[in-house]
């Protein structure tokens, strides 16, 4: 006797051996007709019961939500919609779902919006759409370890708990063992961390860049993909607290190189989730069609989901640098008549989603790399140009969400470095490790960022990046 995965079972031929198959009720029609998945799938698997040769109590059991084990023959479908169905010899419930309760989870057969099915988060991956939605995400994890493996990046497993601040944002999740009603002060009244776990100050990583770049500088060529953490207090859809990320970091890359990387990881991946997500790309597809049909004609999508994926794999990134893409932005016609939440009007002007956005979709119609960036608005570990305003920065911009990756040249220039780390006031000792990688071999080196969950949110074509991670941490919110 065989037991085998639905996802194996609808495409295989008809066969003369029993089999067992084992899964969710999602509905059971007539008393005949039992639709079972088991997650491997979208699809279901359609179970034919004669009900005359089941025990009525048996048959009450199978439920919406239910757990059962289905033994039978597969043999061709007498009906449409699918090739192959399992005519049901035997019937063993392994896990009941009482009908009454099931009417009040998202397990009911009834549409949920997604701000329910948040609300019962540890149900909604049985849902055709969060099971799309996190095969996808697993499917693109394996895509972005199998690209950096093939191009031969060494896998590197960044510090979570970290005493330094990458960014030099300052939101950061404070670790402590700490009593934090009665933390022990030292003789200036203030928090005495020489006390704590681990004798000093430390956080929750906000990105393993920083080391990362000293394995660079050994290994020539890593990437990091984790766990990163960000205490923002920020309610958007855009935005969580703790989200993975993706950073590779190349020793003897410059910024055309480093551009050059992200065009072609980007291109690869999302030609991975085309070629290995079909079925569920379709369905996401499809429900991203009905939801616009909802919307007023100017806030519908331009692009099927389908075709979003194609108009990154067909068109070369066009390279723009920020003061070009400054002059066009003061010139169009959304900021002349005043269109643009944020008006462009000067040099040094600070990029958002909506101008990214204009540059993508009406002005280039292609993804863009901006680089060379206004240096005060840049982090420190960002190489100077020669012209002392800007720096070797790169973003890259999608349709539908503007930046998607935000990546540099660093710095390799010891007394550069040095100096702008005085002008940010950023601790020299607390970074003198970094620092030392410009005493011992410096040279040219560079990398960027992707959160993970942004990728996984414009290949599925969700719109909150709430719906693209199991749990989502967001201000206010630790469930589950």
């Amino acid at each position: 006797m065989r037991k085998s995965e639905i996802s194996i079972i609808l495409q295989s031929e008809p066969s003369p051996l029993e089999m067992t198959v084992k899964g969710w009720v999602r509905s059971f029609r007539s008393n005949r007709f039992i639709a079972l998945n088991d997650g491997s799938t979208i699809k279901n698997l359609q179970c034919v019961v004669d009900f005359e040769n089941f025990e009525e109590e048996l048959l009450r059991k199978v439920t919406v939500g239910a757990a059962i084990a289905v033994t039978g023959l597969l043999i061709e479908s007498q009906g449409s919609g699918q090739a192959v169905e399992i005519q049901a010899s035997k019937i063993e419930i392994l896990g009941e779902a009482n009908p009454e309760e099931v009417k009040l989870t998202i397990l009911s057969p009834k549409r949920h919006s997604l701000e329910t099915l948040r609300e019962q988060a540890h149900l909604r991956i049985r849902t055709n759409t969060f099971g799309a939605i996190m095969r996808t995400r697993s499917k693109l994890a394996f895509a972005v370890h199998e690209y950096f493996r093939k191009n031969n990046f060494h896998y590197l497993h960044s510090p979570i708990i970290t005493g330094s601040d990458a960014e030099g944002a300052g939101e950061m999740f404070r670790v402590t063992t700490f009593d934090p009603g009665n933390p022990p002060r030292n003789e200036d009244g203030d928090v005495d961390y020489k006390q704590d776990f681990f004798g000093k100050e430390t956080n929750l990583t906000v990105s393993g860049q920083l080391e990362a770049e000293t394995y660079a500088m050994g290994l020539g060529k890593v990437y990091t993909f984790g766990p990163t953490f960000r205490a923002e207090n920020s309610n958007t859809s855009r935005h969580l607290a703790e989200f993975w990320m993706i950073e590779p970091e190349m020793a003897f890359f410059d910024l055309a190189d480093n551009m050059d990387l992200a065009e072609d990881f980007i291109k690869y991946v999302v030609q991975y989730a085309l070629d290995h997500c079909a079925e569920d790309l379709e369905f996401l597809e499809n429900r991203l069609i009905q939801e616009d049909k909802t919307k007023p004609q100017a806030e519908r999508s331009e692009m099927t989901l389908r075709e979003k994926l194609h108009f990154i794999i067909d068109n070369n990134f066009k390279r723009v640098t920020y003061t070009e893409a400054i002059e066009i932005l003061k010139q169009s016609k959304p900021n002349k008549k005043k269109k643009f939440k944020f008006l462009i009007d000067e040099w040094g002007a600070d990029l958002q989603s909506e101008h990214e956005r204009y540059l993508v979709e009406k002005h280039f119609k292609c993804p863009v790399i901006l680089f060379d960036y206004p240096a005060t608005i840049k982090a420190f570990y960002m190489r100077l140009n020669e012209d002392g305003k800007t720096v070797r920065a790169m973003d890259v911009l999608f349709p539908g969400i503007g930046e998607i990756v935000g990546g540099s040249q660093r710095e390799e220039r010891y007394d550069v470095l040095q100096e702008k780390m005085k002008a940010m006031d950023i601790p020299e000792e607390e970074l003198y490790w970094y620092l030392d990688l410009r005493k011992f071999g410096t040279c040219v080196h560079s990398g960027f960022g992707l959160g993970f969950e942004r990728l996984v949110q414009f290949v599925t074509g969700m719109g909150n990046i709430r719906d693209v991670i199991p749990y989502p941490r967001t201000p206010g919110n630790a469930e589950f």
